[in-house]
């Protein structure tokens, strides 16, 4: 049977920090958490956007800023960050025009691989039961990861390959990090999600024609935000849910439908290129994870 939101426990005394929680699927996955008793921490870029969708939601929800395109943003929030239950990597961008982040990556690599490798290795030691990364089942357009050249010095940019390689990034990133957790013995978990495909305002930022076309289009073979988010509100709070598993929508080719084991691409599941993109990831960084 279909996994519904009314199977999400009391999440009463929980606390759960979402990235780019002011929009989209961080907002309807704050609104459940905050309406089943958790209290949210929005970490977002647009601290007054955030407080607006914050002021419209019942429960304990407030609002941190954060840049995952600044390093020296990530490291901010994270020295001010207590101890809490569950961190979810959700904020993204999409198929934007090639830019580079305060620190000189590639925007969209910078932002949805590097910011929360960045931010996930900073509050480790004060994350007490999960992390939740959203990956996309766009990384299988990625035909080959080039660790060599993962900022875009050295080959032409196109932005929908950029967005690919970034969740592919996601993806691995999520399975490396769990893999090393259940080597250290530690009883956190790391899982991977994605959300299928939905009209969210990742399809208004490319600053090209299709920003008026893409969302009715996708709202024709996709879902709503509001079920697009049940992949994410599983892992995150589902007692029993494996890691081990890529959890997305399960109907459709994975655009749409309930909540259930998705593929993956075979690239995704290479161990030796999750240990190297690990590696490359700490060297850009400078944040060495500690088990």
């Amino acid at each position: 049977m279909a996994w519904r939101l009314t199977e999400i426990p009391d999440q009463t005394g929980r606390t759960y920090v979402i990235t780019g929680a002011n929009g989209g699927l961080g907002a309807v996955t704050t609104r459940v958490l905050a309406t089943k008793g958790a209290t949210v921490i929005m970490a977002c870029r647009n601290a007054e956007k955030a407080k607006k969708v914050a002021d419209g939601i019942e429960g304990d929800v407030r609002v941190a800023e954060l840049n995952l395109a600044d390093l020296a943003s990530i490291r901010e929030f994270a020295e001010g960050s207590a101890e809490f239950d569950v961190l979810i990597n959700n904020a993204g961008l999409m198929n934007v025009p090639f830019s580079r982040t305060e620190d000189g990556f590639e925007t969209q690599w910078g932002v949805n691989h590097l910011g929360h490798f960045t931010l996930t290795g900073l509050l480790l030691d004060r994350i007490t039961d999960r992390v939740v990364t959203l990956a996309s089942i766009a990384h299988k357009q990625t035909p080959k990861l080039r660790i060599d050249d993962l900022d875009y010095e050295h080959r032409r940019y196109q932005r929908n390959l950029a967005y690919a390689q970034s969740k592919l990034c996601n993806l691995m990133f999520a399975r490396e990090l769990q893999r090393r957790l259940a080597e250290a013995g530690s009883a956190k978990r790391s899982y991977s999600v994605h959300p299928g495909v939905s009209a969210t305002d990742l399809f208004a930022h490319t600053e090209t024609p299709i920003d008026w076309i893409a969302k009715p289009f996708i709202r024709l073979i996709g879902h709503s935000p509001a079920k697009a988010a049940h992949s994410t509100l599983f892992a995150a709070t589902m007692p029993d849910a494996d890691p081990e598993v890529y959890w997305g929508p399960s109907r459709l080719l994975q655009t749409r439908g309930p909540v259930g084991a998705s593929p993956s691409s075979r690239l995704s599941k290479n161990k030796d290129l999750w240990k190297r993109l690990w590696a490359e990831s700490e060297r850009l960084t400078g944040v060495t994870y500690k088990f």
